[in-house]
């Protein structure tokens, strides 16, 4: 191994690249500091185990959404300011293999996030939420994202990649004693942006009907 410098940044970004060809089961620290030509206990000057890892790479994901992915200036509406967070995080998550779990229960590192929470809640509390609810109602939509995208990437871990056992024909074919099961499988397992935003729509109308805020 040689004597490269490295950062939390590179440690961060490297981790992300290497996420792309190897998933999370197998992004080890190992592996990350074999690609940075280090040691491997030279990455626990800058991150304690792979949790904390995770927990940069995803402030890293965020950070780049909020350069490259949110819409500005915010939509109108606390309903359409949620599609269109939620959106841009779903476009976010897929950008990486497993993003979803990446993201997912992990711990931002900086305060990036709280300019936006804060224009959030602040939407929210105008239009008639009190506080618990705004909070529950933007958990229940992000829980919704998550959810939904880690589904998804686990029949398009990438772009133009489908599992090997999610072939809709060879399904429908196994259940042609179900017919409706069987027709089922095309819009399960597509159809992945019309589903995704169909749903977050209901979710939002759910919200509307339970704290009844237009």
């Amino acid at each position: 191994m040689g004597t490269t410098k490295i950062d939390r940044a590179r440690v961060a970004d490297t981790a992300l690249r290497l996420l792309d060809e190897v998933g999370l089961d197998g992004l080890t620290l190992r592996a990350i500091a074999r690609e940075l030509d280090v040691k491997a206990p030279a990455l626990y000057w800058h991150f304690k185990d792979k949790q904390a890892l995770l927990d940069e790479m995803a402030t890293v994901m965020y950070r780049r959404m909020l350069a490259e992915e949110l819409p500005d200036p915010a939509p109108v509406g606390w309903q359409r300011q949620m599609v269109a967070y939620q959106t841009v995080l779903r476009r976010s998550l897929l950008r990486h293999r497993d993003g979803a779990k990446v993201y997912s229960g992990a711990r931002f590192t900086g305060i990036d996030h709280a300019p936006g929470l804060e224009a959030h809640l602040r939407t929210m509390v105008d239009a008639g939420f009190d506080l618990r609810q705004a909070v529950r109602a933007g958990t229940t939509a992000n829980a919704y994202t998550m959810g939904f995208v880690t589904e998804e990437q686990g029949v398009l871990p990438m772009p133009g990649e489908r599992r090997e056992g999610y072939d809709v024909d060879e399904r429908a074919a196994r259940m042609e004693g179900y017919p409706l099961v069987a027709a089922a499988g095309a819009e399960i397992f597509g159809n992945y942006d019309e589903r995704f935003e169909d749903g977050l729509w209901i979710v939002v109308a759910g919200i509307e009907a339970r704290y009844g805020v237009k």
